[in-house]
């Protein structure tokens, strides 16, 4: 963390679709001067000051100009606070100079970045720098992965105080969902695709459940790329974000010293057969034209209308089971991903205690955060 910072968090991309709401909601819940001192930065002051107004946020608050092509003007804004919130996407395009900057200068990093191709070449290129510089650099803030990530991490508490120790295979299921996309998140699709094509080696990390854990191999982990009849919920089919929450929750085990095992066995599926009008989450491939231009998502109604509930059960080596659960009272990618986002933001800079380096979420701050999101981000964990 940068000490002698003139800002807690600086919101970077605040004037597009999910900045806007991360912005909104520091604004509306903390003003400017209260908590949290925070500022709001962009590419063009002009547009930062609309969105100001529009979101309703206060005629005071501070306007950073950055643009991410701009390695200087990306140090100036990285020097003026603790930590960082980017929502300037697809990362894998327009990220990497600024977890460089962050590394090197000891600010704090937060993102909603669900690439887990450009997240491994960050943490190889960056982790020994953040480390050695203080900078907690956290990915995936959002929607991918806390609810996923914390998701595990509450269950095992659950196992630890009911069954006395945690549990070697632990079941995400999402029970029911309701959400849109946003431009953002088809532009990440769009862009880890063509990453693909030109460097198929990054293939073998998307493949890998620790894709994310240098120097660590698990267990082989179930597929999750079929329908099938899981004895514990009934019916289940694929989840598309599998893919990036598995590797965020074996790096969180990592991170913490394998609090789970080494032989820790986590998958993830959706809850009702394909075509039963079980929970939605949109596949980016059915959209027409791929979906959303980045800078659209779902409207306010939509937001609020929105909501998900993820069931996690944990089954002990003798076949006994705790079982726990998420939920969040917006919709997962937007409303309720901003106000992930910030929050973590906010507990992370009220943890001075934690060391530098790439974190998860979940590792970095552990019950700190879960409580932080209840309290303030309309999450709910609960044994059920």
């Amino acid at each position: 963390m940068n000490p002698n910072a003139e800002f807690d968090i600086i919101v970077y991309g605040a004037t597009g679709y999910t900045g806007r709401l991360v912005a909104e909601h520091l604004a509306q819940r903390y003003g400017v001067g209260g908590e949290v001192k925070w500022a709001m930065a962009g590419r063009s002051a002009a547009k930062l000051a609309a969105v100001r107004d529009e979101i309703g946020a206060p005629a005071d608050t501070p306007l950073v100009v950055a643009d991410a092509g701009d390695p200087a003007q990306l140090k100036a804004m990285v020097g003026r606070a603790k930590a960082i919130i980017t929502t300037v996407g697809p990362y894998q395009l327009y990220g990497s100079d600024l977890v460089a900057a962050c590394a090197a200068a000891g600010t704090d990093y937060l993102d909603l970045c669900g690439e887990p191709n450009w997240m491994r070449q960050m943490i190889d290129a960056h982790d020994a720098a953040a480390k050695a510089s203080g900078a907690r650099i956290l990915f995936s803030c959002g929607f991918d992965s806390i609810p996923f990530e914390l998701g595990v991490y509450f269950n095992q508490e659950t196992a630890k105080a009911k069954l006395g120790g945690p549990v070697p295979r632990v079941k995400g299921r999402v029970r029911d969902m309701r959400g849109g996309l946003s431009g953002g998140t088809a532009a990440s699709g769009a862009a880890t695709m063509a990453a693909i094509q030109k460097d198929p080696s990054i293939l073998a990390i998307m493949m890998s459940p620790f894709g994310l854990t240098p120097g660590f191999e698990g267990p082989a982990q179930p597929l999750g790329n079929q329908p099938e009849e899981d004895p514990d919920v009934g019916p289940v089919a694929p989840f598309m974000m599998a893919v990036i929450n598995t590797k965020n929750v074996h790096r969180s085990n990592l991170l913490m010293g394998h609090a789970y095992g080494k032989d820790f066995i986590y998958d993830e599926m959706v809850m009702g057969a394909p075509g039963s009008g079980g929970p939605g989450f949109t596949d980016l491939g059915s959209l027409p034209g791929g979906g959303p231009k980045p800078g659209e998502g779902p409207t306010k109604e939509e937001r609020e209308a929105g909501y998900y509930d993820v069931l996690f059960v944990g089954v002990g080596a003798d076949g006994s089971k705790v079982r726990t659960s998420v939920k969040g009272d917006k919709d997962p990618g937007y409303g309720s991903t901003s106000k992930m986002l910030a929050e973590t933001a906010i507990a992370l800079v009220h943890a001075p205690d934690v060391k530098g380096g790439v974190w998860t979420p979940g590792a970095a701050l552990q019950g700190r955060l879960v409580d932080r999101l209840q309290q303030h981000a309309g999450l709910t964990f609960t044994v059920e």
